[in-house]
């Protein structure tokens, strides 16, 4: 084999030479009429690097009685007998030291940077730093390391393009088979709260996104080298049999997890474009979230408006789901990766316990269970079907509660979810398991879903022993805050969040009756129910218990008779709460609530009609009050 080497000894510059009527030996062959040839391309060689470079080549012997050329110190990734070459830079070191010898047994030298590369040799894995390719040490506090042509060069440049190669060859660039990197973990530092603005800017990566997009890029070109290419290979010592095996792209790398299919696949010596592509797909993937957060945290810098002119939600896959709303939709679960998220609670995050895996229609039902529960502030029972709560309590006596909630209306909160704001203790566990249907007292409700914010250890215990399939979720708080995505079709609608409690809200009287406390207490509670109702929502409630909701309806009239129907002869002396304004009073929706015996009724106003409705509540001594705040859930 023709001898290469590098030394970092200054020595005296000579004019590479090869001895006439000799013949140079490669891979045991003896190539006939090489001689010429290689004297005359050696000498351009040679002067086609500056005077600077050229300082730096050596005689070295390779082979007995056969003159060698060396290579500037610079170009030392030549130096092994045409091992290909894998590019390691790594923030997040997780099994390096399983990827750096699995790539070194399969003949790969390896390249790498800093902690990196101390890590490798930490584990006995050889390296080559990558000063000694570019001939700079690390700059700049870090900041530059890696970008540089004999990094780039090797990666960017296309084996079946010939002009790309001649370049390689005219400045001496070595390829890049491998290239593993990972980024400055910016996310976690930014989240982790009470970071700088110089901190933040200085864990954004520069070089880390730049070599994995340049390896991304070289995805399609899977032509044989041409034919010219394979001579000025001779200079780096690569055999015809080690050319065939790296005429491919290159292999990017950003997820420890892929690191066994990455070594598999190498091991296979396959070509698959299609894993090759998969690998770039995440590769881009990776950036393209990394810079997402980037671009959200400097905005939050900067204006800090909720709506910027640009807007991009990192998503990310949590579960495949077994179809969609209905059999014949196929669907997926994505967790939502911006940094407004970060420990922002969420059904999203909620651990499952136990049970069936999650389905679309239950990812949809728990989220309105949890955002419901969630706005009381006294222990509370929320039962959900089909995203409406169709029973809620509150009692300091979580048992009690729950018994409430189902006897709202027990034939919706069967196969429904029940979300509690407590823990969930043994005795109610028990009383979750054993609880009958109040219809028949025999029948033992079943539920698709619990979710609260913790568990004790034998509740959880008796609540995994109702049933196989029960879902079981603890779930944080959601933050208020949030900005609320909703898509329609090609675009997205953005908004706040509805936040508002009844303590943000005044209560304004506006008829001739004054509500009690009790009732100012029972219209509040009918208030903060109606706001996760869908519209036209109407909501009877009295004693912190809903006896009965009206949902969904074009007409608002309809809503009420639902409600009405459903809180039975309880309606009397209860309040009601509408989350819009009455259009018609007389002879419509407030009259006939008025003259079913509920004595407080609470709505936003804003009706040009706002005059009949109390108008028609003095008539019937009903207390009317105004919010000023509607609550539409489409």
């Amino acid at each position: 084999m023709l001898g290469l080497a590098t030394t970092a000894t200054a020595t005296p510059t000579p004019t590479p030479t090869v001895a006439k009527n000799r013949v140079l030996c490669i891979s045991g062959r003896v190539q006939p009429g090489f001689v010429q040839w290689f004297q005359s391309s050696s000498v351009a060689f040679y002067h086609s690097f500056s005077p600077s470079l050229r300082s730096n080549f050596c005689p070295v012997k390779g082979m007995a009685e056969a003159d060698t050329i060396s290579i500037p110190e610079a170009q030392s990734q030549f130096t092994a007998s045409g091992n290909r070459q894998a590019l390691i830079s790594l923030s997040d070191k997780k099994d390096l030291a399983f990827l750096g010898k699995g790539l070194q047994s399969f003949g790969y030298s390896i390249i790498s940077t800093g902690g990196t590369a101390s890590s490798l040799e930490n584990a006995g894995v050889s390296v080559t730093k990558v000063e000694q390719l570019t001939c700079f040490p690390e700059m700049l506090d870090g900041r530059v390391k890696t970008l540089h042509p004999n990094i780039h060069g090797g990666i960017l440049a296309r084996r079946d393009k010939k002009h790309h190669m001649e370049a390689l060859y005219k400045h001496g660039i070595g390829t890049f088979d491998v290239v593993v990197v990972n980024l400055y973990p910016f996310y976690d530092k930014v989240s982790s709260g009470g970071i700088e603005f110089e901190d933040g800017i200085e864990n954004v990566d520069i070089g880390g996104p730049a070599m994995i997009r340049a390896a991304a890029k070289v995805v399609s070109a899977a032509s044989s080298l041409p034919r010219w290419s394979r001579w000025c290979f001779l200079f780096w010592k690569m055999t015809f049999s080690e050319l065939k095996r790296n005429h491919k792209d290159v292999l990017v790398v950003v997820d420890s997890q892929d690191y066994s299919a990455l070594l598999e696949f190498l091991q296979g010596n396959q070509d698959d474009q299609l894993f090759r592509r998969k690998l770039a797909w995440k590769a881009f993937q990776h950036v393209a979230s990394y810079d997402s957060a980037v671009s959200e945290w400097l905005w939050k810098q900067t204006e800090g408006d909720k709506f910027p002119p640009s807007l991009t939600v990192p998503l990310s896959l949590k579960s495949s789901l077994r179809y969609g709303e209905n059999p014949h939709q196929k669907a997926a679960f994505y967790v939502d990766k911006s940094l407004s998220e970060v420990n922002a609670g969420g059904i999203a995050t909620a651990i499952q316990h136990h049970g069936k895996e999650m389905s679309y229609n239950n990812y949809l039902d728990a989220d309105a269970a949890w955002n419901c529960v969630s706005e009381f502030t006294n222990p509370t029972c929320v039962i959900v079907k089909h995203t409406n709560p169709c029973g809620v309590a509150s009692r300091d006596d979580i048992l009690e509660a729950y018994r409430l909630a189902v006897k709202a209306d027990p034939g919706s909160a069967f196969g429904g979810i029940v979300a509690f704001n407590i823990e969930v203790d043994e005795a109610l566990a028990k009383e979750i398991r054993e609880f009958r249907s109040p219809n028949d007292g025999k029948t033992r409700m079943f539920y698709e879903i619990v979710v609260a914010p913790k568990y004790t250890k034998k509740g959880l215990e008796i609540l995994r022993g109702k049933s196989k399939t029960l879902r079981i979720l603890e779930a944080a708080k959601n933050k208020k805050g949030k900005l609320s995505l909703r898509q329609v079709g090609g675009g997205w609608l953005a908004q706040d969040s509805d936040d508002l409690t009844p303590e943000d809200v005044q209560f304004k009287s506006v008829s001739g009756k004054a509500p009690q406390e009790s009732e100012l207490r029972d219209a509040e509670f009918a208030w903060l129910c109606v706001k996760h109702v869908k519209s036209n929502a109407i909501v009877i409630a009295k004693n912190n218990c809903m006896l009965g909701m009206g949902s969904g309806q074009p007409n608002r009239l309809e809503s009420l008779r639902i409600a009405m129907r459903k809180a039975g002869d309880e309606v009397k002396g209860a309040a009601l709460a509408s989350d819009a304004f009455f259009p018609f009073a007389w002879n419509d929706a407030v009259e006939e609530a008025c003259k079913s015996g509920i004595s407080v009724i609470a709505e936003p106003g804003g009706s040009i009609r706002d005059g009949d409705a109390i108008d028609c509540c003095n008539k019937y001594e009903v207390s009317l009050l105004f919010t000023d705040v509607r609550h539409f859930r489409h």
